[in-house]
């Protein structure tokens, strides 16, 4: 097993005030872990080439690319909602995470490495093809996906999303594609809403009550994933990791803990093995507690190497 470690220090520059909870610590402090962790192989660090605008146009509308490039500013900060700001630094951020991605199914499906981290941000999966909201600009994976399947052929491609938050670009964008499945948990009711009748046999939602525990999390998505999974035999598989359903993050009520995600992790990390060679890539969401950042991605991403 070979494993890769992407980011760049202007994942770093982006910011959007002091007080928000999505800042450039997330990173600092990951990849700092990162670099001093034991992983059972050796993990080798490269940094994320700037994604194209062509390779972007694979997940969002024309018009809206172009929007986001004429409105990033060159001094001060520029509102997209409550939520999602831009500073003179975050369009080349947005440009570096989803070229990580880019950059890392090529490393894997040219056999360059079976397992990646991409240590990114700003984070992706509530971007939609035409709308920036909850932090993200670009959905960072879902570039990733589709330059999978442009430029590798692949077929059948899969995604774990074990995010607090419902990755609703993530949905938005493959709704129709019966080529990806999209496995998705989340708190619900929470930010930012989901509509079961959405749901259709490649989109696998686990909503989960405020409250719920690693045991109820583990029932669950096992129940509703992994015999589908296996099913549908994909050729590479995404994580999209976000770290907020941590019975510590700030920002949610679930009650996960670093043992969940590593479950979690070693089961699709099987599969992977089983069916696509080990083939993995995952990709920085949310988490905004730094301390479970640094404890629980390292121990998710060495769970990848099987």
């Amino acid at each position: 097993m070979t494993l890769n470690i992407i980011s760049h220090p202007d994942c770093m520059l982006h910011e959007a005030g002091e007080q928000h909870p999505e800042r450039p610590a997330r990173v600092e402090i990951i990849q700092k872990a990162l670099a001093r962790y034991p992983f059972k192989v050796p993990a080798t660090f490269l940094e994320a080439p700037l994604a194209t605008r062509e390779q972007l146009l694979g997940a969002h509308e024309k018009t809206y690319v172009d929007w986001i490039f004429s409105i990033a500013p060159k001094e001060g900060y520029i509102a997209i909602d409550a939520d999602t700001w831009m500073n003179p630094y975050t369009l080349n951020a947005a440009l570096r995470a989803a070229g990580s991605v880019v950059f890392a199914v090529d490393r894997v499906m040219q056999n360059q490495a079976q397992a990646v981290f991409c240590n990114v941000r700003p984070p992706g999966h509530h971007a939609e093809k035409d709308t920036a909201m909850g932090f993200c600009f670009f959905n960072n994976v879902a570039v990733g996906v589709i330059h999978a399947m442009k430029h590798h052929h692949l077929k059948r491609v899969a995604i774990i999303d074990f995010d607090v938050h419902h990755g609703n670009g993530t949905q938005n964008i493959f709704q129709q594609n019966e080529h990806v499945l999209y496995c998705s948990s989340f708190e619900h009711p929470f930010y930012p809403g989901y509509d079961e009748e959405m749901d259709n046999p490649h989109l696998l939602a686990v909503p989960l009550s405020a409250g719920t525990s690693g045991d109820v999390f583990r029932e669950k998505v096992q129940t509703a994933w992994f015999d589908k999974l296996a099913a549908f035999k994909p050729q590479l598989i995404f994580f999209s990791a976000g770290f907020d359903a941590h019975t510590n993050d700030p920002l949610a009520d679930l009650h996960l803990t670093e043992a969940d995600y590593v479950w979690l992790t070693k089961r699709i990390a099987d599969m992977a093995k089983n069916h696509c060679q080990g083939r993995m890539i995952s990709v920085l969401e949310g988490g905004y507690n730094l301390e479970v950042l640094a404890q629980c991605v390292p121990a998710h991403v060495n769970a990848m190497i099987v």
